[in-house]
């Protein structure tokens, strides 16, 4: 019968280390995190062997005293919080006391330390369960952590770590989560003798840039939200950005690195209809919160939170994305980014004077007044003038005038820098979604009554979805009526949509109130349905259109929420300059 006994101390530790110390980044992370404790505002970083062979951090933070060297090693001996209290509003990175400890019991580790009012520094040496006393060293003010031979005495552990490029890998992700968390802070690393970064104190803005390359950095959008004691601000990257993974996603609260996935599905929730659900949003993200509303000492690691209110916040992160994914109109994205390149604007100088091509006005008026609400006559005298208008002037609309349109899917536009190739269906989906959004918002949506009422062969839940639920049709803009258990006649539909087939567009809206009911319907589901909605009023491929038709669609675009992406996250609209152009070609070679 086996008797129950205390395990030593360095089995404790060891089996601490599994949970803290997972691998040569887990421990630059344990290390970065203490140096920014410390108030470093300068940390070097050098690592050996992917961090297997070697992992030294050096800062030149407030230091540790020799009478605090051995205790420092200790396990759950810590200078950052002394009470149940202070645990829970701790606002530092750390706060277990148990790193230093788990990373000595599993490595050959050198701590040297000077406070700056200490003459001289001191070092202690730990290996595995024996710790020197300290002896005088040469050091200036700050700490130095050597951590050598990781896992030299659990061999069985040792084999599961990667390839020294994998290691190293985990390890610089590691550095540029810390790096983005403290941009006032100067910060360097270097690889077996070889320099891979070199950060110095800068504005959060250039050390994203620097982090994250100039293309993902002319891509984001500024964001700074604020609701009583939660502030939220960085970048978010618009929808014509996005990645195949969640490699440029950071999000920080009060400076810490996590992965949480509450606030992932508010992410997630915001992105949902700008972005195609295969693709995945980048952001650097940060959240200002009092410590006392979080809980950060839910793992080991520290990397997973909790906090009080986790609906308000939620609701918080979901709105403040919204409204900002909400200002990426088609014309605005590219052409910010195009502008601020450091060449001026090709101007388009032609040889021979074009004449003003001969438009028909054969296209029926409702067209013009669903897209630009005016009569088919006003928009082709509009689009006659804007055809004859420049479009390299720089006050031509950002997605310039239109020129042709393309096996039936596409419209060739001139703006400023170049070529404009719009997906019409996808544009024209995305205007309609926004507008029945707004409507309903608004209570209800309007209702345009039909010529001549349609009917339709429904299931009997269908059916019975017709009377039982005829105030939730009429807020959508509808006006049905049954006429038997399984036959429906509609007589009215919502009148942005007063183009659409009105049987395929009842069938839809009345399949989702029988499978779903009306609340998730107006709810969860509402976005779904009004997005079912749009398609079917969306012009459709082969549509030949006008010249002015095309021009109110492009002017409805730039006035339009979220324009640049369809309902399903894929782009409506692309933009190819005159320098691409003339690279294509060879032009000036």
């Amino acid at each position: 019968m086996p008797v129950i006994h205390v395990l030593p101390e360095l089995l404790i530790n060891q089996i601490a280390a599994g949970e803290v110390v997972e691998r040569p980044a887990s421990v630059l992370k344990e290390l970065l995190e203490n140096s920014l404790d410390a108030g470093a505002r300068a940390v070097e970083i050098e690592l050996e062997s992917g961090g297997v062979g070697r992992v030294r951090v050096t800062d030149d933070g407030g230091g540790i005293a020799r009478a605090d060297l051995m205790l420092a090693l200790a396990r759950h001996a810590t200078s950052k919080i002394a009470s149940l209290e202070d645990l829970e509003h701790v606002a530092s990175l750390g706060f277990r006391g148990e790193a230093l400890a788990s990373i000595a019991s599993v490595s050959r580790l050198t701590l040297t330390s000077r406070p700056p009012d200490a003459r001289h520094a001191w070092r202690v040496e730990a290996t595995a369960e024996v710790v020197a006393e300290p002896l005088p060293a040469s050091a200036p003010p700050g700490t130095t952590v050597d951590v050598r031979d990781l896992y030299f005495n659990t061999p069985a552990r040792r084999k599961f770590l990667r390839t020294e490029g994998t290691e190293f890998a985990h390890c610089e992700e590691v550095f540029r989560r810390e790096a983005m968390a403290r941009p006032d802070v100067a910060f360097t690393l270097t690889h077996n003798g070889r320099l891979v970064w070199r950060l110095p104190p800068q504005p959060l803005s250039a050390r994203v840039r620097e982090l994250l390359g100039e293309e993902a950095a002319a891509a984001l959008l500024p964001l700074d939200e604020s609701s009583g004691n939660l502030r939220l601000h960085g970048f978010v990257a618009s929808p014509a950005f996005s990645r195949t993974g969640r490699d440029q996603q950071y999000l920080f609260v009060n400076r810490r690195f996590v992965r949480d996935r509450l606030l992932a599905h508010a992410v997630r929730e915001a992105f949902h209809d700008v972005l195609h659900h295969e693709r995945q949003p980048a952001y650097v993200l940060y959240l200002e919160i009092e410590p006392g509303l979080v809980d950060v000492n839910v793992h080991p690691t520290k990397i997973e939170v909790r906090f009080r209110d986790p609906r308000a916040m939620h609701q918080f992160l979901f709105h403040a994305l919204s409204r900002t994914l909400a200002q990426t109109r088609a014309g605005t994205q590219v052409t910010e980014a195009v502008s601020s390149g450091p060449a001026p604007p090709l101007r388009w100088q032609p040889s021979h004077p074009q004449t003003a091509m001969a438009l028909t006005s054969g296209e029926p008026a409702a067209f013009y007044d669903l897209l630009f609400g005016r009569s088919s006559r006003d928009a082709e005298s509009a689009s006659a003038q804007a055809v004859q208008q420049p479009a390299q002037d720089p006050q031509a609309p950002p997605l310039g005038f239109a020129l042709a349109q393309l096996s039936g899917v596409y419209i060739l536009a001139q703006n400023q820098h170049g070529l404009v190739v719009v997906d019409m269906h996808a544009a024209h989906e995305r205007i309609m979604y926004e507008k029945l959004k707004a409507a309903l918002d608004g209570e209800r949506i309007s209702t345009q009554r039909l010529l001549v009422p349609a009917s339709l062969i429904v299931s009997a839940l269908e059916g019975a979805a017709v009377q039982e639920h005829a105030a939730v049709l009429e807020r959508l803009g509808f006006e049905m009526a049954n006429l038997s258990p399984t036959t429906v006649v509609v007589r009215a539909v919502p009148a942005p949509l007063a183009d659409s087939d009105p049987v395929g567009l009842a069938r839809d809206v009345l399949r989702e109130l029988a499978e779903f009911g009306p609340t998730r319907v107006l709810t969860e589901r509402r976005d779904e349905m009004l997005a079912t909605m749009a398609c079917h009023a969306a012009v459709r491929a082969n549509r030949a259109l006008t010249v002015q038709e095309m021009n109110a669609l492009l002017r409805e675009m730039e006035a339009t929420e979220r324009s640049g992406q369809c309902n399903h996250g894929r782009p409506t609209w692309t933009q190819i300059t005159s320098a691409e152009l003339d690279k294509l070609f060879l032009r000036g070679r």
